[in-house]
C-alpha cells in the first residue's frame, strides 16, 4: 500500500444555473469505500472556494476534482 494522494477524488459538473455537483469518492484502510454528493449553489458560503479548487468552470463542465490539501 501507499500514502500517496489519489490523483483525484471525484467528479465536478457545472449545472446551467451555476450550481456545481460533486461525486466524491474515499477509500480507507482494510478496503472501506466512502461515495457521496455535494452540491453547491452559487448563495453556498463556499462557492467560490471550490470553484477556485477547480481551477475555475463553466455550465456544462465536467472536471475531475483533485484532492484538498491536510
Amino acid at each position: 500500500m501507499t500514502d500517496k494522494a489519489p490523483a483525484s477524488i471525484g467528479t465536478a459538473k457545472m449545472l446551467p444555473d451555476g450550481t456545481i455537483v460533486m461525486n466524491l469518492r474515499a477509500t480507507g484502510p482494510g478496503g472501506m469505500v466512502g461515495e457521496g454528493q455535494m452540491k453547491y449553489a452559487k448563495n453556498h458560503p463556499n462557492y467560490q472556494e471550490v470553484l477556485s479548487h477547480l481551477g475555475g468552470m463553466k455550465p456544462g463542465e465536467e472536471k475531475m476534482v483533485p484532492p484538498w490539501p491536510d
